[in-house]
């Protein structure tokens, strides 16, 4: 699929020979009236070899257009996913019309399959983390424009609505849940960001989770350390990288052979999860520190007590987490869990995804971890699903689109 601008404005894309077709009709020696004129043919185009479209300013020929969406439907729990036809959303004021070219996959996306979690109409469209070209915005909208690329967190899960869900070919997002991406990136890395950024923005900045400072561009540190549980996990790969733009040193856990990742994305030390001393020796570690809190990024009942332990330890603390919370605790240590897709509406929600464009640009933020493509088009999704549940190690799956 061509990468680039689908439509600008007002202008309608009509496909020619490449080379023979502008982008912009000011690069071409036409007056306004020409492009203005119904009667234009395709000997008005000019030379370019740039793409392979050229634009007619025609709102009236905009409107006849029409695109075909399509999507992978559950239609019950326990049921494979099926592609047909579905119905394309508008976006509304504040909202963009995202066409996907790729989609990744999470634990949740086979959890709904299963058990039909969080499904309030079926059949139901799943999927939160996208990444595509902007085709249409909504009333307000000033940070995009129609062709623009971008990664985003599809909030179905919010609105109930399956125009807001992920794994359809159109998607409308909530323009403050999408971020552009470097012309360098792919949509398969991009498409590995959404759910878990949000995650851990949710776990380190919201008001009564961590509460860290927003990122900086100095560099400059606070002298506290972070604890992360499953620093080569999706949630892991943000948490580190979010934590380290704010000015805290991270000591992290992960296998062996995932050390180096962590390390890469910042973390300062690295310990195995599947040491049966962890506990001990990661108390040890940090025992001079000065610790803020940890992000149990794994989110199971086993890991967040290990957490809770190494804490508890050390005098107590704080355990953000994506998981459930185990019953029993020490009395010196308290878990929250939070909701990613509410995270993108809040206040430092919308802070942090203005903040990424520009991170993504430095190189201060990367798509972790990184991209497995297992197949191509909407059918491919049911196979990342299985594939998912078989279990994955520093590896996000991704379906082109």
């Amino acid at each position: 699929m061509r990468e680039g601008p689908l439509i600008r404005d007002d202008f309608v894309p009509i496909p020619t020979r490449k080379g023979l077709g502008s982008s912009d009709p000011s690069r071409c020696n036409m007056n306004a009236a020409a492009w203005t004129s119904p009667s234009i043919t395709i000997s008005h185009l000019c030379s370019t070899q740039r793409t392979g479209l050229f634009y007619i300013q025609s709102k009236s020929w905009a409107s006849k257009m029409s695109l075909e969406n399509r999507a992978a439907f559950l239609d019950g729990p326990r049921q494979r996913l099926r592609v047909g036809p579905a119905s394309i959303g508008k976006p509304n004021a504040a909202e963009i019309l995202v066409k996907n070219h790729a989609v990744a996959i999470n634990p949740i996306d086979g959890i709904t399959q299963d058990l039909g979690l969080f499904v309030q109409q079926w059949p139901a469209i799943l999927g939160h983390d996208i990444a595509g070209e902007v085709v249409e915005v909504g009333e307000g909208v000033t940070q995009f424009e129609p062709g623009a690329r971008v990664t985003a967190h599809a909030l179905g899960l919010v609105t109930g609505k399956p125009e807001h869900w992920g794994f359809q070919a159109y998607t409308v997002v909530q323009a403050h849940a999408a971020a552009s991406i470097p012309p360098s990136m792919s949509y398969e890395d991009a498409a590995v960001i959404p759910l878990a950024f949000s995650t851990a923005v949710g776990g380190l900045y919201q008001d009564g989770f961590l509460g860290l400072r927003l990122p900086q561009q100095t560099g400059e540190r606070t002298g506290q350390t972070l604890l992360v549980w499953s620093g080569s996990s999706s949630v892991g790969s943000a948490v580190i990288q979010l934590a380290v733009a704010s000015g805290l040193e991270v000591i992290a856990t992960a296998s062996p052979r995932n050390f180096d990742h962590c390390k890469s994305l910042g973390a300062s030390a690295v310990f195995d999860y599947a040491d049966e001393n962890v506990v001990e020796r990661l108390a040890t570690r940090l025992q001079s520190c000065s610790v803020l809190g940890a992000f149990d990024a794994f989110g199971t009942e086993e890991s967040t007590r290990k957490v809770a332990e190494i804490l508890s330890r050390i005098g107590g603390g704080f355990i953000a987490t994506a998981g459930q919370a185990p019953e029993e605790l020490p009395n010196n240590v308290r878990v929250k869990q939070m909701l990613a897709a509410l995270v993108p509406g809040t206040d430092v929600g919308k802070a942090l995804w203005k903040y990424l464009p520009a991170a993504l640009a430095s190189g201060q933020y990367k798509p972790a971890p990184r991209a497995n493509v297992i197949g191509e088009g909407l059918d491919s999704i049911q196979t990342g699903i299985d594939r998912l549940k078989q279990g994955v190690s520093a590896s996000k799956i991704v379906v082109k689109l």
